[in-house]
């Protein structure tokens, strides 16, 4: 069998990438190949439309085996099982307790429990823990950041009240100063002392993990991957290099560091992403001593999927968004997942938003066996390609914050919150050129979906902590969802006496007009406007008669571009002013258009929310 096998392989020439090359050049017919086939990232390298062997060949990233330094390839041997975690507002200890209780019988092994801080007490915690078996689930709690300590001290007394083996617990506290200050712009530098006071309260409890970095915000603030990746990165080696400093042994340090990321809505590149995060996280830890045990090298991540790509309008997309998230992080083996609720940016998490967010993770567990393959991405040559592209920018972004003094000051000196919101403006434009989708917003809405009372949330910009001051002595990361803009248009024209009615006035080349119109309806219904199609007209007088008896606020002339020269000038003129005239394309002849008095073009270059906003305006839309 093994010689039939060679002698069927041997009468086939592989072919080498110049032959590949030119056999999609042949199939593009003269197109561009760089336009057409290659992929640029926003990370600032492109990928290429395929990969061989050869470009993996030499990587030293593909010689290490799962569960081994420096866990690229996952941290884990046997399986890929994850925590199924959801988060819980402690607002009251007994209601949470039994919502915790509850949940953890319908799959959830990861609880994350957010306590007021004025709520700290040891009888609190035994009531929020009641009935829970510590060993058996991961347990995680954030308090404010002044009171971290004091959480700390009264979960290691309540363990050792019950009685818990130390080594058997596992879990974390949010503790992350640098986090506030990134998101609030205040001041918390005073509270990096106690990092070691934390580690130290924790020594005896090889599972659990005190100090947090929450990169998460930068990705729900609409960070590029590779800035979530590099900045994560300077981020977590500013607090071991504070710990080792205060005395703190390398090895433990590394060991109570937990880090938080987002997941955005880049499948290949989220894959790479926490790949590429293991590795050089491993590095950066073994270069605080070259003794160091491997697995003081390993990193734990929790991943959550973006809030920053949600929307309110068509809410239930975001179930396909958090999905194909969640589905990154497993397959690139974290250790804990949260599927953040198809709602949340517009209410409290329901009941049975909860629920479908939990069912989100088990599908991918039970029914898809994503559990069951560590580092099913392993030896693509696409993946372990992007992977590698992806750890070079970030590295570049470290060390570029490493040259400034490390995270902290470059964040005191507000370089990373500016880098960030840059990039968050950028990411808007884009959105409102359609240059990034959104779908359900910015292209494809729901057209006659309602808000139906439905308002989005607005960030909580509170201090929880009693005689906090608010005064921001620095920069903060403006955070606003990508949807944000086009939500607030809708709305808008929601709130007007009168929804705007366009009307497709469709004529002339069948296929061209059915194209533009299709076109045309998806643009105008992004504000909330009511579309009306139609099969076509024999004269523009005729289609200008049918869009007044249908009550036009604007009526869209969709034909062909070398038709408009016939079309455009007489419809706007059996318009007379009526209504708005739009005409759908850029045609050849659109400055003599233009001269006979026509404004309004829309067609794939133009700025589609200034131009929807623009049209809001004429319509007295406010």
């Amino acid at each position: 069998m093994a010689n039939s096998k060679e002698k069927l392989f041997s009468d086939f020439t592989a072919p080498s990438r110049q032959e590949w090359l030119e056999k999609i050049e042949a199939d593009l017919k003269g197109a561009d190949f760089q336009k057409k086939m290659v992929w640029r990232t926003n990370e600032g390298f492109s990928m290429q439309p395929f990969y061989r062997k050869e470009d993996v060949d030499g990587l030293a990233q593909t010689d290490a085996l799962p569960g081994q330094y420096p866990f690229l390839r996952g941290n884990k041997k046997d399986n890929n099982r994850w925590y199924v975690r959801q988060n819980i507002q402690c607002a009251d200890a007994k209601s949470a307790n039994e919502k915790a209780l509850d949940i953890l019988n319908k799959g959830v092994n990861s609880l994350g429990f957010s306590i007021p801080a004025k709520e700290l007490s040891a009888a609190y915690l035994e009531t929020l823990l009641a009935g829970i078996q510590a060993e058996c689930v991961e347990l995680n709690f954030s308090t404010c950041q002044g009171h971290t300590v004091e959480l700390a001290q009264l979960l290691v007394a309540y363990f050792t009240e019950k009685g818990y083996d130390p080594a058997k617990l596992t879990g974390s506290i949010n503790f992350d100063p640098m986090q506030k200050l990134l998101a609030k712009g205040k001041d918390t530098t005073a509270l990096l002392a106690q990092a070691k006071t934390l580690v130290e309260t924790f020594a005896a409890f090889p599972g659990f993990r005190c100090i947090t970095v929450n990169a998460d915000t930068l990705c729900n603030s609409g960070a590029y991957i590779y800035q979530e990746l590099g900045y994560a990165l300077a981020w977590g080696n500013e607090y071991l290099h504070q710990l080792t400093e205060a005395g703190v042994p390398a090895a433990l340090a590394a060991k109570k560091i937990k880090f938080n990321f987002g997941i955005s809505g880049v499948y290949f590149t989220e894959i790479a992403k926490f790949r590429a995060a293991r590795m050089m996280w491993a590095n950066i830890v073994k270069q605080y001593d070259s003794n160091i045990c491997d697995c003081a090298c390993k990193m734990y991540v929790n991943a959550t999927t973006s809030t920053y790509n949600m929307t309110v309008f068509d809410s239930h997309v975001n179930l396909l968004r958090t999905q194909t998230e969640a589905m990154s992080a497993a397959i690139a083996n974290v250790d804990a997942i949260v599927v953040t609720p198809f709602d949340a940016p517009y209410e409290s998490p329901t009941e049975f938003a909860e629920r479908i967010a939990r069912n989100q993770q088990l599908l991918l567990q039970e029914e898809s066996h994503f559990d069951k393959i560590v580092d099913v991405a392993g030896g693509s040559y696409f993946i372990e390609t992007l992977t590698r592209s992806l750890a070079e920018e970030a590295w570049k972004l470290f060390l570029s914050v490493e040259e400034k003094g490390g995270f902290l000051e470059a964040a005191k000196a507000g370089s990373v919150q500016e880098t960030i919101n840059k990039t968050n403006t950028a990411r808007h434009a884009d959105a409102g050129k359609r240059k990034e989708f959104l779908l359900g917003t910015n292209q494809f809405p729901n057209f006659n979906e309602k808000s139906e009372g439905k308002t989005p949330l607005a960030a909580c910009g509170c201090c929880h902590g009693q005689g906090e001051s608010c005064e921001k002595p620095f920069a903060k990361i403006e955070t606003t969802r990508l949807a944000a803009d086009f939500e607030d248009l809708r709305m808008q024209t929601e709130k007007a006496e009168h929804q705007p009615v366009a009307f497709m006035l469709t004529i002339g080349n069948l296929a061209m007009r059915q194209a533009r119109a299709q076109f045309s309806c998806n643009f105008l219904a992004c504000a909330g406007y009511k579309v009306i199609d139609n099969l076509g007209f024999p004269t523009v007088e005729e289609g200008v008669e049918a869009a007044m008896k249908a009550g036009a606020d604007i009526v869209v002339l969709c034909s062909s571009d070398d038709e408009y020269a016939e079309y455009a000038i007489p419809a706007f003129k059996a318009l007379d002013g009526r209504a708005m005239f739009v005409v759908a394309g850029a045609p050849a002849c659109t400055e003599e258009l233009k001269a006979a008095g026509i404004e309004n073009f829309i067609h794939v270059r133009v700025d589609q929310l200034k131009t929807l906003k623009e049209y809001n305006a004429k319509l007295g839309i406010k």
